[in-house]
């Protein structure tokens, strides 16, 4: 138990740049108080003590603002950072060295109290600011969900996903390597932008040059004494204005 406690101490000192000492973080992280009461309250739920487990569960709710079923499975080096707002649902695994920001739901979609209806998370996957992960799905090795995103489907290991439905923005950025050079804050990455808003400012981009290109072949038209009508400036392609309204 305190093998597995240090562990988890050093773990967010070397993820979170605030986190000056040990005591500091033992005494004032509420999100490895959490993770500390689960274990607790789940020994109690897989040995016949169901009521004694989710009681902890909810005092531990009250104490962190984290609501952990007992029913659910967290692995070891788990980072849940700030962690208010967190629900982790009761059939949810949350592997190995993943890091949860606050305000995520790791949910079910099913009523069925038999089946698998919460997400698993596998090593090393972060899950940014109030991010839903809904679903009896995997979230691959070293994947990353976006803040905010909603998460219906399996993420493959090492994939990024953002948006509402989330969406993959990254593929197989690297499962391979230390833990460190892997982890992003956020799940931001560089250049994680949208692909959808790549598509729609390359398509603008492309709509204004054949713009421009029309309007040397109009000018060329006119100066050789052929008669032609130029673009209305209604009809213009604003460009600019087209790109702002997509970012």
């Amino acid at each position: 138990m305190f093998h597995h406690l240090r562990q988890d101490i050093q773990s967010i000192i070397e993820r979170d740049p605030a986190a000056r000492n040990a005591w500091e973080v033992l005494s004032c992280y509420p999100g490895l108080q959490a993770i500390v009461m689960h274990r607790w309250a789940h020994w109690c739920w897989h040995h016949g003590l169901k009521w004694g487990g989710r009681f902890i569960s909810y005092l531990a709710r009250i104490v962190t603002g984290i609501e952990i079923h007992p029913g659910a499975s967290i692995g070891r080096r788990v980072f849940i950072d700030h962690g208010f707002g967190v629900v982790i649902g009761e059939t949810a695994v949350v592997g190995d060295d993943c890091t949860i920001y606050q305000g995520v739901t790791l949910g079910g979609t099913s009523l069925n109290s038999g089946a698998k209806r919460h997400p698993t998370l596998a090593r090393g996957v972060i899950v940014g600011a109030g991010a839903k992960v809904l679903g009896g799905f995997t979230v691959g090795e070293f994947a990353k969900v976006g803040s905010n995103a909603v998460l219906l489907k399996p993420l493959p290991a090492g994939a990024t996903a953002v948006g509402n439905p989330a969406h993959i923005v990254q593929k197989d950025a690297g499962v391979a390597g230390s833990g460190a050079q892997l982890f992003a804050a956020y799940g931001v990455t560089p250049n994680g932008d949208d692909p959808l808003s790549k598509a729609l400012r390359g398509l603008i981009d492309h709509a204004a040059s054949q713009e421009r290109q029309i309007e040397r072949i109009l000018t060329a038209m006119q100066a050789a004494g052929l008669s032609c009508q130029g673009m209305a400036e209604c009809d213009k392609f604003d460009s600019v204005q087209l790109n702002k309204l997509v970012d």
